[in-house]
């Protein structure tokens, strides 16, 4: 049974692995080939442009980590092993968080009209805010990330009986305070920060519905759609982030047994996380989403020429 979970997890990590990895390089690609144009890119766009990376290092991170652990148990528990790649693999997570409330923050101030002077003023200045926010995350990711290479603990050995023989494992373990305090700045703040960005936006939509329909305007400008297509954005995004956060916290407090069903749904949604975020901003991105389709036609086009027999005509000349 052991064996055929971990082959299942490692079949999973894999495939979920190139899946990340190939949406993530799209929306990477996309937005540097229109910087090497010599296009300015929007707001929006640096964003999307910092969450693909972020999401190609934890996914490579992750990876890395989890087959280690696999195939080489010894070395990946060793101290110095466990607190690097816990360091590595928490600082994307955190980064991949904050570069996700910039995102919804971003379209909040960009759909919600505001009153309030600094609000305004930060809504006039984004151009110039989000450069600043995007290094304040790395920044916040980087110092709650450090901290793990010297938060790490042994625990009391627990006895592991296989026949007549009892084996004793000592696995290293995070300090509490640190899982508790990196957890709150981290993943819980980021949670709230999103939850409250999407309740404005979907106030706003709501509102601003109900105007159109007292108008008995049926017709959707082109800033209605883009202010809804935003609102599904940020609802996905709040959504999967909600689901990987629960994932996330059980694994930290074994809640479930391993191997067990629970443990392999927890596995699987924080594994196709980061594919899965990608999707989300490529589909709620026109220009993205565009470049991702005709990707999926020019390879639908050539695999469609490969399987194409070619028939030759062989003329034969009769003396």
């Amino acid at each position: 049974m052991l064996a055929i979970f971990l082959l299942a997890s490692m079949v999973i990590l894999g495939v979920t692995t190139l899946a990340g990895t190939i949406t993530n390089t799209i929306i990477v690609a996309v937005n540097l080939n229109d910087k090497v144009k010599g296009k300015s890119l929007n707001p929006s766009d640096l964003i999307l442009l910092t969450l693909g990376l972020s999401n190609i290092a934890f996914q490579f991170t992750m990876t890395a980590n989890d087959f280690l652990t696999i195939l080489w148990n010894e070395l990946y528990f060793s101290d110095a092993v466990y607190a690097t790649f816990n360091a590595m693999l928490f600082l994307p997570i955190f980064c991949s968080f904050w570069f996700t409330v910039c995102l919804c923050v971003y379209y909040c101030l960009q759909i919600v009209i505001f009153t309030h002077p600094f609000l305004v003023r930060l809504k006039l200045g984004l151009s110039q805010s989000v450069p600043f926010f995007l290094v304040t995350a790395v920044f916040i990711s980087v110092v709650i990330s450090l901290p793990a290479v010297w938060s790490t603990y042994r625990g009391p050995p627990s006895a592991n009986s296989s026949g007549n023989q009892s084996l004793e494992i000592e696995v290293p373990k995070l300090s509490l305070t640190y899982m508790f305090s990196s957890n709150i700045i981290g993943c819980s703040i980021p949670l709230v920060l999103v939850g409250i960005s999407n309740c404005l936006i979907l106030k706003s939509l709501i509102t601003n519905r109900t105007a159109t329909e007292k108008a008995k305007t049926q017709v959707q400008s082109p800033r209605t759609e883009a202010r809804e297509r935003a609102a599904r954005t940020v609802g996905c995004l709040l959504l999967l982030y909600v689901c990987f956060y629960i994932s996330e916290i059980l694994m930290f407090v074994d809640f479930f047994p391993p191997n067990s069903p629970g443990f392999c749904i927890c596995l699987i949604v924080i594994y196709i996380y980061s594919p899965a975020q990608s999707f989300i901003l490529i589909f709620g991105s026109p220009k993205l989403k565009k470049a991702f389709v005709n990707i999926l036609r020019l390879s639908k086009k050539d695999n469609e020429q490969m399987q194409t027999p070619k028939i030759l005509f062989i003329k034969l000349r009769l003396h």
